[in-house]
């Protein structure tokens, strides 16, 4: 078993959602792996660029520190 610390999870409201953020390439580039339908695993130190690509997408995106 492992415990990761400080990791950047994407969790949408549901699967469907998850599908649109992977199909924007820029962030795909920074997703790491699909944890769960809807819960995407990114890529260390690339939290502000994927945070910035999804305002650009029209998404309110909540960061929890």
């Amino acid at each position: 078993m492992k415990l990761h610390r400080r990791v950047c999870l994407i969790q949408t409201e549901d699967a469907i959602l998850a599908e649109e953020v992977l199909a924007n390439r820029r962030i795909a580039q920074d997703v790491v792996g699909r944890i769960a339908d809807r819960v995407l695993l990114v890529r260390p130190g690339r939290v502000e660029a994927v945070v910035q690509e999804l305002q650009k997408m029209g998404h309110t995106p909540q960061v929890l520190r």
